[in-house]
Parts: C-alpha cells; sequence; structure tokens
C-alpha cells in the first residue's frame, strides 16, 4: 500500500520483529488501533495470529460512510475485505469501548481520527503506558491541543487527549503514533536499534 499510494516503507515490520529475534508466525495476538492503510496490513506476516478490532471500526470502514472520498481516502479496499475474511475465519475479536486482551494490556475506543479508533494501555515497570496510535499523530497535537486535518470527530479528538492522560500514569506515557521524537525520547532496545526500535517502559527524556 506503500507503494501505491508512493510512500516509501525503509523499516518493514517484518525486519523489525527479526531484528528483536521475533518470529511472526509464533505471533498470536495483533491489536488493530485502526483500518488506515497505513495502521493494518502485513497480515500474511501473522498467520496464527487473532485480529483485535473495535466494532465500530469495521461497522465504519464497511458502512455508509465509505460512500464518501473525503472519508474513505486513507482507507484501502483490500485492507478491510481482508479483514471481513478474518472475521469470516474466525480470526477477529471485537471490543466495544474498553477491553482487556492479556493481563495488563487494555484497548480503548478513543476515536475522531477514525471512528472505531482504539488506544492500547499497558502496565510496565514504570506504571501506564498508553500507545495512543492515531489518537495523537504528534506530540503538538496532544500538548497543543491541535488537531490532525484528517479528522471523523472533532469532539472525539479534544475529548481523546484527556482520556489519554488520564489512562496514562503521567502525561509523558502517552506515546502518540507518528512522532520522530518518540525514537529520540526513549532507549533503543537493544545496541544498534538506535532512531528504529526503543523501549517504551523507560523512563523518556523530556523534550
Amino acid at each position: 500500500m506503500g507503494k501505491k499510494r508512493q510512500r516509501e516503507m525503509i523499516k518493514p515490520v517484518r525486519d523489525g520483529l527479526a531484528a528483536l529475534g521475533i518470529a511472526p508466525e509464533k505471533i498470536n495476538i495483533v491489536i488493530v488501533s485502526h483500518l488506515h492503510y497505513d495502521h493494518c496490513g502485513n497480515y500474511e506476516l501473522f498467520p496464527q495470529a487473532h485480529y483485535h478490532l473495535q466494532d465500530r471500526e469495521m461497522a465504519y470502514a464497511t458502512g455508509r460512510c465509505m460512500c464518501h472520498q473525503a472519508l474513505r481516502a486513507p482507507f484501502e479496499v483490500e485492507d478491510v475485505v481482508a479483514m471481513v475474511r478474518k472475521v469470516f475465519s474466525g480470526r477477529v475479536a471485537f471490543h466495544d469501548g474498553e477491553a482487556e486482551i492479556v493481563p495488563g494490556v487494555t484497548v480503548h475506543r478513543i476515536g475522531g481520527h477514525s471512528k472505531g479508533l482504539q488506544s492500547v494501555r499497558v502496565k510496565t515497570r514504570l506504571g501506564y503506558v498508553v500507545l495512543a496510535a492515531d489518537a495523537t499523530h504528534l506530540y503538538a497535537h496532544i500538548d497543543g491541543g491541535r488537531i490532525f486535518p484528517l479528522t471523523y470527530n472533532l469532539e472525539e479528538v479534544v475529548e481523546g487527549y484527556a482520556t489519554l492522560k488520564k489512562l496514562a500514569s503521567a502525561p509523558r506515557h502517552v506515546v502518540p503514533g507518528h512522532d520522530p521524537a518518540v525514537l529520540t525520547r526513549y532507549p533503543a532496545a537493544k545496541p544498534g536499534l538506535e532512531g528504529w526500535i526503543v523501549r517504551l517502559d523507560a523512563e523518556p527524556k523530556q523534550a
């Protein structure tokens, strides 16, 4: 999909997993924040995985809103159809709002950017870290109350900022979905992975 949209994938998911010594075929849980083309796909990597998705996201991506180009622009039909196929093969678990995936890991519907967007809260040695996904693209969005242009519901975006801060043990433990500063604020997962894969259970540097 990156090629289709003239975007270069510099660090593919497969390479990142290999760098960590993780075999993708052994992964049995994948949390999908939302069905925009840059947050799903790579399905062939995970033949054993069950996918966790919000009810409203699937309904949104397959319903009347997709009749409008402005709303369907970040979706790719192949990605959505692939997820429908996984539903029919019994490999999708749906959630309505908040749910526990495994002990210490919960999902929370935030909405806003996409109707069923969910963020992930993880209990770490430092407390709760929140993987915001696109509930806040950049630190500047949540810190300054700014809005990313591609948005389904403005109210849910700004209310979502407050929710993210409540879910995290501290505001600095909210991790934006697209900010390259994440790679400088957190230490590398191991030597040689600087600027690529970082540990989010470490205390981040202050901006």
